[in-house]
């Protein structure tokens, strides 16, 4: 699309914007807007915005902005404390938030330090003589990201780092990495029992054992476990279509990784001689960070206090956790690299500030994000939400995991956040099934933790997706809309799986239909576009 239409569609869609907010004026008022649909309008704004006019900030400013008006009952003084007050620096306040916050700046200073160190480049040589294609590239960032199952912020981040120099060798598109890492985030998390994750779906279940309850859910986790087959698939027969396609033919016959003329934020990070550096000034960095990070996350739910191993992951605090053990892996890393003179001091100290310019597009878009979750919170979004699933229990007892998965990917998805679409729909379906139909429970929770998962990746403001940008260094933008087709293909499956098996009950049987959609599905798109050549 050339500027002038792009500016076209952007003036357009604003339009659209401004008409709607003079209408919903003299249709609403503060006490309408409550627990009504009224309160998922300003993420869907933001969302329509930021695919529309490629621009991200500003789209969820507006989104923010929105949600404030219909608050306040466009009052001015009320929308400005609304959007400040209780929006931005509400969320800035938070402890959890804040935490997030110090661990993407720490993990840049890391990336920092291990390129500086020719960590990095070391590792891209080593990479080079084990992995001679793309789809080997490929196929290694999906294993290291299935093994990177601890938490999915410190998936995303990890895995571009290290990955990012060997897929760029091997000229994958940085859309299609992020696609990678975005992919083995969330799903493995959500399906593996010691993860963030894991712990945070057990929390929201009262009365019954979460945990037991969370390896129930597994085998029915059919978003999670059908996008992993769809990513090995997509590779090992080189199928890709939709926006993807036009990315990965640009990387592989001109070298360009990007495709659109923006380039994501870090791509100018300092780098050591190619010839310099040694592979454990990548290894030790990595490893340290593993190793920490899950001492900091047990260390955060009481292990060292007399809990178990288990009952530490699922009572533990993920920022607490990663902060710890990040500082502690940064600290680490230091000292290894001022022992073995790679790097002196002051090199090692001018890398902090370049991380955290490195990530300070994630924390803006971050930031933004979470005050727009605050606005649809404040108008009572999680409300209206749990009614309408209420309502369908009672009356399409039947259709009842294909309807949560839909309604949570709908919420997910206009919200920006996994978590918190489990605080609202897992305890409604504890407490309808509790006691009654334990196997229908079971499918309706694991229901609702995928449709979680698979709006998590078609929302452009969900804080997964933006550190998979980061951790690619892609183009958010780009990221969003190559992404999408994908995610709405294993949707649709999915959600025809879950109608499978609200008839059948069975978990293989279930997903044995969806892989063969799967297989069908992907078939066709392979004829229909071909196969790319190395």
């Amino acid at each position: 699309m050339d500027k002038k239409s792009n500016r076209i569609f952007t003036i357009s869609a604003l339009g659209v914007v401004v008409v709607f907010l003079i209408l919903a004026k003299f249709l609403t008022t503060p006490e309408t807007v409550q627990q009504s649909f009224w309160a998922l309008t300003p993420p869907l704004i933001a969302i329509g915005l930021a695919l529309i006019t490629k621009e991200v900030y500003s789209s969820l400013f507006m989104g923010v902005l929105t949600g404030a008006l219909l608050y306040s009952g466009y009052n001015f003084e009320g929308t400005i404390n609304h959007i400040f007050k209780d929006g931005i620096i509400s969320v800035l306040s938070d402890s959890y938030n804040v935490g997030i916050l110090c661990f993407l700046v720490i993990l840049g200073a890391m990336v920092q330090l291990m390129n500086r160190s020719g960590g990095s480049a070391a590792f891209g040589r080593w990479a080079s003589s084990h992995i001679k294609t793309r789809a080997g590239a490929q196929l290694a960032t999906i294993a290291f990201g299935c093994l990177i199952f601890i938490d999915d912020y410190f998936n995303c981040l990890t895995v571009g780092s290290v990955m990012r120099p060997v897929t760029d060798k091997h000229k994958v598109s940085r859309a299609k990495l992020a696609y990678l890492i975005d992919a083995t985030a969330a799903p493995i998390c959500i399906i593996a029992p010691i993860s963030s994750w894991a712990a945070a779906v057990s929390g929201f279940v009262e009365g019954e054992n979460g945990m037991k309850l969370f390896l129930q859910t597994i085998p029915f986790n059919f978003y999670a476990v059908l996008t992993i087959a769809m990513m090995i698939f997509l590779v090992v027969f080189k199928v890709d279509y939709g926006p993807m396609r036009t990315h990965e033919i640009n990387a592989i016959e001109h070298d360009d990784l990007f495709t659109t003329p923006g380039r994501a934020f870090g791509d100018d990070e300092e780098e050591a001689d190619d010839t310099k550096g040694h592979i454990l000034n990548m290894l030790v960095p990595i490893v340290s960070l593993i190793v920490c990070c899950v001492i900091g996350m047990i260390y955060s739910g009481g292990f060292f206090e007399g809990e178990n191993f288990i009952d530490a992951f699922a009572g533990s605090d993920a920022s607490v956790g990663l902060v710890l053990g990040s500082f502690g892996a940064l600290v680490i890393t230091i000292v290894f690299y001022l022992i073995t003179n790679v790097l002196p001091f002051n090199d090692c100290m001018d890398c902090l500030p370049d991380g955290f310019k490195q990530m300070i597009s994630p924390i803006l878009i971050l930031t933004f994000a979470w005050s727009l979750k605050a606005m649809t919170d404040s108008l009572g979004a999680k409300e209206f939400v749990a009614g309408v699933v209420q309502s369908s229990v009672v009356n399409f007892i039947g259709f009842l995991p294909v309807i949560i998965f839909v309604i949570a990917i709908g919420l997910s998805f206009a919200t920006g956040t996994s978590w918190g679409t489990f605080g609202i729909l897992i305890p409604i379906v504890v407490a309808c099934f509790e006691g009654t139909d334990h196997t229908m429970m079971i499918i309706a929770m694991s229901a609702c933790m995928a449709g979680a998962v698979c709006g998590d990746h078609c929302s452009p403001i969900s804080d997964t997706t933006i550190m998979s940008s980061a951790g690619a260094q892609c183009v958010h933008i780009n990221h969003v809309s190559t992404q999408l087709p994908y995610a709405l293909t294993a949707a649709v499956i999915s959600a025809i799986t879950y109608l499978v098996a609200g008839i059948t009950k069975s978990a293989a049987v279930s997903l044995i239909a969806g892989v063969i959609m799967m297989v069908v599905v992907l078939y066709f798109f392979q004829k229909t576009t071909g196969k790319e050549k190395e």
